[in-house]
């Protein structure tokens, strides 16, 4: 497929625990960059969302596949689901997972893409976040998948199950970039301004989805 670069809007959304330098707390917002993509909306005919999978260094690992999603979001309301275009398992090197803020996920719209992007985690399955224990925000955040809560040498981390963290990526991280997707319809996160009140929506998106889903196998 022929590929482009246009210019498109990027909201970036939830990051992982820092453990280098600056401030060592996931920050649960941030403000909206442009950026650039390289894809093409799909054509007539080409099944969506199309799959891009990276080959994740040897430190880290998809916690989903591809099928896990596509059943996933099967049971969503298909107004949910039926414009996301990509769906992109990036691989992200392990510099940049350990930079502040590193990336979980992130939604970029535009040009006629819709395109949700989840990173590995890591295969040690530890979410760390430093000096400073993590705040009761985003312990919540966290605490439906249960993972525990360490301190080991001097430093703050998430010790996750794979089961756990395989929750986490689809009823907590897909559910809060589709929330993205769907407060996108109204266009406001074009505003600098507006970036706290949408990470809010997507996080109640996510709840919410996340509680009706859990209900339907428990």
């Amino acid at each position: 497929m022929t590929q482009s670069r246009k210019e498109t809007a990027w909201k970036k959304s939830r990051k992982f625990g820092d453990v280098k330098g600056g401030r060592v707390y996931p920050k649960l917002a941030d403000k909206i960059f442009n950026r650039q993509h390289n894809f093409l909306p799909p054509c007539d005919n080409e099944e969506t969302p199309i799959f891009i999978v990276d080959n994740p260094s040897r430190d880290f690992y998809f916690p989903v596949s591809v099928k896990e999603i596509k059943a996933f979001l099967a049971q969503l309301p298909t107004d949910y689901t039926d414009d996301l275009t990509h769906v992109w398992l990036r691989k992200m090197k392990k510099k940049d997972y350990e930079k502040e803020g590193s990336h979980q996920g992130c939604f970029i719209c535009g040009s006629g893409v819709k395109l949700i992007v989840l990173y590995p985690f890591s295969i040690d399955l530890k979410m760390k976040f430093g000096k400073k224990k993590p705040s009761k925000k985003i312990l919540k955040w966290y605490s439906a998948y249960e993972p525990e809560l360490l301190y080991e040498n001097n430093n703050w981390l998430l010790q996750w199950t794979k089961e756990g963290i395989k929750r986490y990526y689809l009823e907590g991280l897909l559910l809060h970039e589709i929330g993205h997707k769907m407060d996108s319809f109204y266009k406001r996160y074009w505003s600098a301004n507006y970036h706290k009140k949408a990470e809010n929506y997507a996080d109640n998106f996510a709840y919410y989805w996340g509680n009706q889903l859990r209900q339907q196998y428990e």
